[in-house]
């Protein structure tokens, strides 16, 4: 819709690129998304499962949201950028179209599911979910109250904002638009616990980033308290969740290694080990033995981790 990623098509106001048309064109390329991942589903059910005994899902970006104001429009504002973000596609799959939301927004520019398509999707649907949650934003309501249009939330007719009177949301990361915001965690498994009747989910991606540029060293990203602390703290609610009955049977850490990460590449740093990215030496940082002894089911504290005495 932006034009950030390949193939680079857009268009105003959501963004500033020479081809392509972000009212019509995303939508189309979400439609045949969604259109592919019932065929592989079918296909991998047809062919393999039953040899193989896997599952098969999908993983979606779970951005979460936070009205601005305690108001009607801001929290009306809230449900319509949710439903542009996963259920724009976990809905049709798992409840055979796409959210109400969405469909009185775009009219005729949202495509239609034919009576076979529908069947199909709802036939075939998915073994489990996957979402990749890493941050929350403030929304703020762009039908009552006319603002810029957001690149990011496009069409929900929506703002999204990182402070509210002055005051961001979460600690910032090394990664633009991702602030460490813990309790989200919760929520955002609670919704789609609720939306989607339980199904399994797998939290497939979470994790912290740093900042990086070319000099800097090993000794500048080892001691990374700041990513412990986001950790222990998405985990800690995540843990809530399963305790209030939501069917979390993973999660994983976005990552292992540094590495490129997409439009960012080598300038921020997700990894467990740091990576010199000239030598390909991998250094653990503060947090892979923090992981490590945290699976093992040791009782962690920040003060135990960094040093002090435990309490």
């Amino acid at each position: 819709m932006n034009g950030w990623y390949s193939p680079g098509r857009c268009s105003k106001p959501f963004g500033n690129c020479d081809f392509g048309n972000s009212s019509i064109e995303p939508y189309i390329v979400g439609h045949n998304m969604v259109l592919s991942h019932a065929n592989a589903v079918r296909i991998y059910r047809d062919n393999y499962q039953e040899k193989q005994g896997g599952y098969i899902g999908i993983s979606v970006g779970a951005r979460w949201y936070k009205p601005l104001r305690n108001t009607t429009i801001d929290l009306l504002a809230v449900e319509r950028a949710i439903s542009f973000n996963v259920p724009w596609f976990l809905d049709p799959i798992i409840l055979g179209d796409y959210p109400p939301e969405m469909r009185r927004i775009l009219g005729s520019n949202l495509p239609q599911f034919t009576l076979k398509e529908r069947n199909k999707l709802l036939v075939t649907k998915l073994d489990f979910i996957g979402l990749n949650h890493y941050s929350t934003l403030y929304v703020k309501d762009c039908i009552f109250s006319p603002c810029e249009v957001d690149p990011i939330d496009g069409d929900a007719r929506v703002i999204s904002l990182a402070e509210r009177d002055g005051v961001v949301i979460g600690k910032e990361t090394g990664a633009p638009f991702f602030y460490d915001v813990p309790h989200a965690m919760e929520e955002v498994v609670m919704y789609y616990k609720q939306r989607y009747n339980n199904i399994a989910t797998y939290i497939t991606e979470n994790g912290y980033a740093q900042a990086s540029n070319s000099s800097m060293n090993a000794n500048d990203f080892t001691s990374d308290t700041g990513r412990i602390d986001y950790m222990s703290g998405y985990l800690k609610f995540l843990s809530s969740a399963i305790r209030k009955g939501a069917d979390v049977r993973g999660y994983f850490v976005w990552s292992l290694l540094d590495n490129f990460e997409w439009t960012s590449g080598y300038t921020s740093r997700f990894g467990l080990y740091h990576v010199d990215f000239k030598t390909q030496k991998r250094t653990a940082k503060l947090s892979a033995e923090w992981y490590r002894m945290f699976l093992k089911g040791s009782l962690l504290t920040r003060e135990v981790q960094y040093g002090s005495q435990p309490q």
